[in-house]
């Protein structure tokens, strides 16, 4: 038995004011001072947005990854330290990595 659950045998008619926070977006991720290129191409006639230059841990890649293709609801891949977005979201994806504290660089139209 831990400590809560003896103070909830002693005052059972108590209630808790103190939640665990369970933020998913405090995620820590390390930042970089180079900026993270973000740049706008066409494969097979379709726009893509490409962002690379992240000089971290890919798994922090890969989960920066995950939260701007949740936050966009658009596919994409992560492939050779690269994030592929489906379609043209570069202004939206630079908005959301610079809420974060990247610094962004835009190459490309």
């Amino acid at each position: 038995m831990d400590l809560q659950d003896q103070l909830k045998n002693l005052f059972p008619n108590h209630i808790s004011l103190e939640h665990p926070s369970n933020d998913k977006e405090t995620t820590d991720i390390w930042l970089q001072d180079d900026p993270i290129i973000c740049k706008y191409e066409k494969r097979k006639g379709k726009p893509i947005t490409i962002l690379e230059g992240y000089k971290g841990a890919p798994e922090d890649f890969k989960i920066l990854s995950k939260e701007i293709k949740t936050k966009l609801s658009v596919g994409g891949s992560f492939k050779d330290d690269k994030i592929i977005i489906q379609g043209d979201y570069r202004d939206k994806i630079m908005h959301i990595l610079k809420e974060k504290g990247f610094n962004v660089k835009r190459v490309g139209g």
